[in-house]
């Protein structure tokens, strides 16, 4: 290769950007996750601002938020108007109807992976447009990474430049419920698929603060639908703690609130209650998490990086 082509990479290659000071990392859960907004008001409050923002699913969309420095009442108010019940509410017309055609329709078979969804996704891209119009991840003021999942690997993928809006959708991407969003060459489903707290991403950060929740399992199975429900949850919640333990530091302060009563994933009216209980856990925190961000920098672990077992994330830089 000639130097005028290594310069021209060089050029086109962004450039790394220095370890974060605070990261927050924001895990799926869907309404659950607007914690998230009462951990970042109760920091910001004590002059904790962060330097990185890392958020999967639905904490991606709450990140996100974060992510854009929006004023507290500001955010809040967005969030309310991106997380709402309604988004679930317009039914996908002839999506069972696909599904049983599929197997036998050849056209139908070689695009089912990509268009198959029980909803419509025009209002939670209109809400995320009309949230973060024409933003791109890299021009936020807080650097922000969003995790996905590679819908042919299963492979974590985060998502560093591009389309605030087109990462958002991607990392929402629950199977069945949305289809999966292209993002560049590659199919992208729900983040929480291969990672549901991706506290690697922020591995070398000096202190990282996680938000992330267990799936509720249903107490009794009488249909199918909760035994999926009973499946899916012993997977997710066996996948986040494997994550937790990989990636177990004294610089990570992991909070996995338990709730009070149950909330369902769409359950916006909860949000009040959401919110409180991030400001709660958020302050219980800060005595360690001070202790933390003033240590010098060199007595920070150098080999912070993640180790042994955990899936490789694939980053995914988009024009």
């Amino acid at each position: 290769m000639n130097i005028d082509a290594c310069n021209a990479m060089a050029r086109a290659a962004p450039p790394e950007p220095a370890p974060a000071r605070l990261a927050l990392v924001f895990g799926s859960g869907g309404v659950k996750s607007a914690a998230a907004l009462g951990v970042a008001e109760v920091l910001a409050a004590e002059g904790l601002q962060p330097d990185l923002v890392v958020g999967c699913s639905a904490g991606a969309v709450f990140g996100a938020l974060v992510a854009a420095k929006l004023p507290s009442r500001e955010c809040i108010a967005t969030a309310t108007r991106l997380w709402s019940r309604e988004i679930t509410s317009v039914r996908r017309r002839g999506a069972l109807l696909h599904a049983a055609l599929a197997p036998v329709v050849t056209g139908l078979s070689r695009r089912f992976e990509e268009r198959f969804a029980l909803r419509d996704d025009h209002l939670i891209l209109d809400r995320m447009r009309q949230a973060f119009g024409s933003q791109r991840l890299e021009d936020l003021p807080v650097r922000m990474l969003v995790n996905a999942t590679d819908a042919a690997s299963g492979q974590p993928v985060l998502l560093s430049r591009g389309s605030v809006c087109d990462a958002l959708r991607a990392s929402v991407a629950l199977p069945f419920l949305f289809a999966p969003h292209r993002v560049g060459d590659r199919l992208l489903i729900d983040g929480s698929v291969s990672d549901p707290l991706p506290v690697g991403a922020a591995a070398e950060a000096r202190a990282v603060v996680a938000l992330g929740f267990e799936v509720p399992k249903p107490r009794h199975v009488g249909d199918a639908t909760r035994l999926a429900t009973r499946v899916t949850a012993a997977l997710t919640n066996n996948l986040l703690r494997a994550q937790l333990a990989t990636h177990a530091r004294p610089q990570l302060i992991t909070l996995l609130p338990e709730l009070e009563r149950r909330v369902g994933l769409f359950d916006a009216d909860a949000m009040p209650y959401l919110i409180e209980l991030g400001r709660e856990h958020a302050r219980g925190i800060l005595p360690r998490l001070k202790q933390l961000l003033l240590q010098p920098s060199a007595e920070a672990p150098a080999a912070a990086r993640p180790h042994g077992g955990g899936p490789p994330q694939l980053r995914l830089h988009v024009a």
